[in-house]
């Protein structure tokens, strides 16, 4: 596996549960970040082992397959749709095994026909009204061209306050779909490494900064921050400090003997001194740098962080440093996917000998133009 950066530079790996995956990040010592809409599905499918909800499914499943495969059924489907129940002429959804929208997207139609069709609508109420709201979170998470992975903590948040707690109104098996799913994401996301790379996520959001965490955990977050930050600077003064190396003399000027010397204005002294500055004054300047962030007017929850750091990147010279490190990280393994799909598309059978420089081109042509 080669990176154009090296690994040095890898900060996380966002993965799904494969062995083979689990292993390479295990081997290089590489802090992995489970796929939010892969831990999503598998919460769903761990929340859906319940023998109501099999039969209900199944019942479903041979519904649609009937109406899907038996052109008299469907005939008669529509003429129930337009004549005699005035319905939208919609056609029934079919699952996708590996896709827990479509199950949803599937129980979601047949309730809506459920007047053209004779079938027990008290479970798949349950199952739609608990799944439905979580569809619009897995797919703004899984973008690629947007900040995701500060969204992660805040997500969780909002499942748990709201969008799966229990109301009064809801029935039994709503409940136990909900409080499944709550308990497998809390479960599976309390590891102390990815919850210490969600926080330094979320913080570096100028949005969400500090605001889902509990009053005893700031403190520490702001002490892991402080210490990236004090990293971050002395990386800069070294740069700086290190002398450039010396430029090639242009030769026809050095023949000629005319070559002008270039005059050091007053503020290169002032320049110089900066840079000799001792390394133990940083830890105030950190402090300060980091409060007047914490303390400064929050993004509007809809604005983008990429554009606000580079606007506010003199005003915080190391803090956006250490956003820039965590801000690239997806929530989801959904871009790296799509990109197997492009190549897939690309190496077909009939251009199976594309050499892998080739087979690179392409793909990146693909999905850049």
């Amino acid at each position: 596996m080669e990176f154009a950066g090296g690994t040095t530079r890898i900060v996380c790996i966002t993965m799904d549960n494969t062995a083979n995956m689990i292993r390479a990040a295990s081997v290089n010592n590489w802090t992995r970040l489970h796929c939010f809409g892969h831990r999503l599905h598998l919460s769903i499918e761990n929340a859906m082992k319940d023998p109501r909800l099999d039969r209900a499914v199944g019942l479903c499943k041979r519904l649609v397959s009937t109406f899907s495969y038996s052109w008299k059924r469907k005939r008669e489907f529509l003429a129930a749709q337009k004549n005699m129940l005035k319905l939208p002429e919609h056609s029934l959804k079919t699952e996708c095994p590996t896709r827990w929208r479509s199950r949803q997207a599937m129980i979601e139609r047949v309730i809506e026909q459920q007047k053209a069709i004779a079938h027990d609508m008290d479970v798949l109420e349950a199952i739609n009204k608990s799944l439905h709201p979580l569809v619009k979170f897995t797919d703004a998470l899984s973008g690629q061209k947007y900040v995701s992975v500060s969204f992660v903590k805040p997500v969780l948040h909002l499942f748990n306050s709201s969008i799966l707690k229990v109301k009064d109104d809801d029935t039994d098996l709503s409940r136990a779909i909900k409080c499944k799913i709550l308990e497998y994401l809390n479960g599976k996301y309390s590891d102390p490494h990815i919850q210490a790379l969600l926080d330094m996520a979320s913080t570096v959001h100028p949005c969400f900064k500090m605001r889902y965490y509990a009053e005893d955990n700031k403190t520490s977050i702001q002490a892991r921050l402080k210490a990236e930050m004090q990293t971050v600077a002395m990386i800069v003064i070294k740069k700086e400090v290190t002398p450039p190396e010396p430029a090639q003399e242009n030769t026809e000027n050095a023949e000629a003997g005319c070559a002008s010397k270039k005059k050091m204005s007053l503020g290169s002294y002032f320049k110089t001194a900066e840079q000799a500055l001792p390394t133990n004054n940083q830890e105030p300047s950190v402090a300060c740098e980091l409060q007047s962030y914490l303390q400064s007017c929050n993004l509007d929850s809809e604005g983008d962080p990429l554009k606000w750091w580079k606007e506010n990147e003199k005003v915080y010279p190391r803090l956006s440093k250490v956003a820039k490190k965590y801000l690239c990280i997806p929530a989801t393994s959904s871009p790296s996917e799509r990109a197997f799909s492009t190549a897939g598309n690309v190496v077909t059978c009939l251009r199976s000998s594309l050499k892998p420089d080739q087979v690179d081109r392409l793909v990146f042509l693909a999905k850049n133009l």
